[in-house]
């Protein structure tokens, strides 16, 4: 029970993550290798207005929500808008280059060094049933499973979201309807930073450190999340991300001979993958889809 209480919190961060990567590309079929870096930048805007503002934790992640939710907007307006209408690949390169001058920009701004998140919350340990918790990652589980309900309200029950799900459908003809293509993109992307930039702070106070390249290995884990839950599929990024929380966590806490395992459970995460495209590609959710030529 302890295993799958780490798993399901930690699930609940990659599925955030993941939310952004499979709306993206259920929008503009784009995958957006940026945003992983996008969750870091989140982090360290929680940092700095938690330390040098000495802002309350939740005021903090909701402005750190917001910045990172205009971000988001810059980015796709400079780098992905003027490359709606070219070849896949280019948007694709395109999207690891702004993942790189995310990195290295932060580099350059703060240095390479991981630096420790303020506590802004003390933590407070319970035992309910023989599980270890704290108020902490109570916090966590309980705020991700609220913006997930959140982002699925605002998907099914807002103008806003009818546009996103009639973008995604046709383009084109969405356009024809009289829906703003390029808000509703606008907007896919600023919701998903944001997601994003919440995991970000979340993050940086559960484990107390952040760095310049804390985005990596947890954006290629939520992409793999998207596409194992179904990308493009709201619930099933959310579904992959917990599958994957649990994988991740079940894989570290292997015992006797098997607790070599621990040491390689990115790579368990990555032939889960592979697994996942050979066997099955559209994913948990998905659904295989024939396509006119």
């Amino acid at each position: 029970m302890q295993i799958i209480l780490n798993g399901l919190i930690l699930g609940s961060v990659y599925a955030l993550i993941a939310l952004g990567y499979t709306m993206v590309y259920g929008i503009i079929k784009l995958i957006n290798f940026a945003h992983g870096d996008i969750y870091m930048m989140g982090a360290f805007a929680g940092y700095y207005l938690i330390n040098a503002l000495h802002m309350n934790f939740f005021l903090a992640l909701i402005l750190a929500m917001i910045f990172c939710a205009i971000l988001g907007v810059v980015i796709e307006y400079l780098a992905y808008r003027p490359l709606r209408n070219s070849t896949r690949i280019a948007a694709l390169i395109t999207a690891i280059g702004v993942s790189f001058l995310l990195e290295n920009g932060m580099n350059f701004l703060v240095g390479s060094g991981s630096r420790a998140f303020p506590q802004a919350i003390s933590v407070v340990k319970f035992n309910v049933l023989g599980m270890n918790i704290t108020n902490v990652q109570i916090m966590i589980l309980a705020t991700s499973i609220i913006l997930m309900l959140l982002l699925q309200f605002v998907v099914k029950k807002t103008k806003m979201g009818k546009a996103m799900r009639a973008v995604s459908v046709e383009m084109d003809a969405a356009r024809l309807m009289g829906i703003n293509v390029n808000r509703t993109i606008s907007f896919t992307f600023a919701i998903g930073s944001a997601l994003a930039g919440a995991a970000g702070v979340m993050i940086g106070l559960y484990y107390g450190s952040i760095d310049p390249l804390m985005g990596m290995v947890p954006g290629i884990k939520a992409f793999i999340a998207a596409v194992l839950g179904g990308i493009g599929i709201i619930p099933g990024a959310a579904l992959g991300g917990i599958v994957i929380g649990l994988i991740e966590t079940i894989a570290q806490s292997l015992p006797g001979k098997l607790s070599f395992i621990a040491g390689y459970k990115d790579a368990v995460v990555y032939i889960i993958l592979i697994l996942i495209l050979l066997v099955r590609p559209s994913g948990i959710l998905g659904k295989n889809v024939k396509e006119k030529v």
